[in-house]
């Protein structure tokens, strides 16, 4: 396969026939091994999308997977998470695991089902390709075993209950993973605390430029971390309780308290130097913060 345009593949019937791999049994559901892919060539990089979920693990791939800062090998059981429609890439060196799964699923087959608002709520759904989950041993076994009754429902002829068990070991799944990432926050907290000690030298650095354009967003300081902006925000209220949004209006509003009660700079201008495009949005938020108007806090310190 060869193009420099974004593929989009829409079903998991489609993605079966562009790789080789048949017919899948089921429209809507779909599940393999690395072992049973065919494998592809790729002449040159690769861009795509896919219209339903996947998620995969992955053992003793050859290539390297990033977790923040940090390169992680496939040896130990390593998974990832796709929803529909992300823009994916693979480049003319890729080469598939020597071992894992792969789950796809479209979104038409949770309709119906609680799971379709729950599932909403993941956000490993959305972290970057390396923000993958790393498992431990005792996670691995209970995810194969998902995988492997997965598969034994998707070969069995569909009755009136084949969807509800479906649906119940995909809940189980996701629920399992969400733990296992939780986990994963704590675990690591030595290199997440070593994050969030970048994070405050980057948002100080931020709030001290003499001319701030705009007000600083999540996905801006998760860019220079190399990481996704709901994992960091997620990483950040497992470390200290509260979001990365939260972390950056207390810095703003230290920063406004010391120009308030330093200069004699007017409350417009003040908005301004922190990035606010309008003074009234400015005072909304300090006054939410602090309970009270820039003006009356100011008055304070005379």
């Amino acid at each position: 396969m060869n193009s420099n345009e974004i593929i989009k593949v829409k079903s998991i019937a489609e993605y079966y026939t562009i790789c080789g791999l048949g017919k899948p049994k089921h429209p809507l559901i779909s599940i393999y091994t690395f072992q049973e892919f065919p494998g592809i060539e790729v002449q040159d990089k690769l861009k795509f999308t896919l219209g339903y979920y996947v998620v995969t693990i992955k053992y003793n791939c050859t290539c390297k997977s990033l977790y923040g800062q940090t390169g992680y090998d496939y040896d130990e059981g390593i998974m990832g998470f796709t929803a529909p429609n992300q823009i994916l890439g693979i480049n003319r060196d890729f080469e598939l695991p020597a071992k894992g799964w792969c789950l796809m699923f479209h979104p038409d087959f949770l309709l119906g089902y609680e799971i379709v608002s729950k599932i909403k709520k993941y956000h490993f759904f959305d972290y970057s390709v390396n923000e993958a989950l790393i498992l431990s041993e005792d996670e691995e076994r209970d995810i194969e075993d998902l995988f492997q009754k997965i598969k034994q429902e998707i070969n069995r002829p569909i009755d009136n209950f084949s969807q509800d068990v479906l649906i119940a070991q995909l809940d189980l799944l996701l629920t399992l993973s969400n733990r296992f990432y939780n986990r994963q926050f704590i675990t690591r907290k030595p290199l997440n605390n070593h994050l969030l000690a970048r994070f405050e030298v980057l948002l100080e650095g931020y709030f001290s430029e003499q001319h701030i354009e705009h007000l600083p967003t999540v996905n801006y300081f998760a860019e220079k971390l190399n990481i996704s902006g709901k994992y960091f925000s997620d990483l950040l209220k497992q470390l200290t309780g509260q979001s990365a949004q939260q972390h950056i209006h207390d810095k703003l509003i230290e920063k406004a308290k010391e120009k308030l009660s330093t200069t004699e700079l007017s409350v417009s201008e003040i908005a301004y130097q922190l990035g606010f495009d309008y003074p009234q949005s400015f005072s909304k938020l300090f006054k939410t913060k602090t309970k009270l108007s820039p003006l009356a806090f100011r008055q304070s310190f005379n």
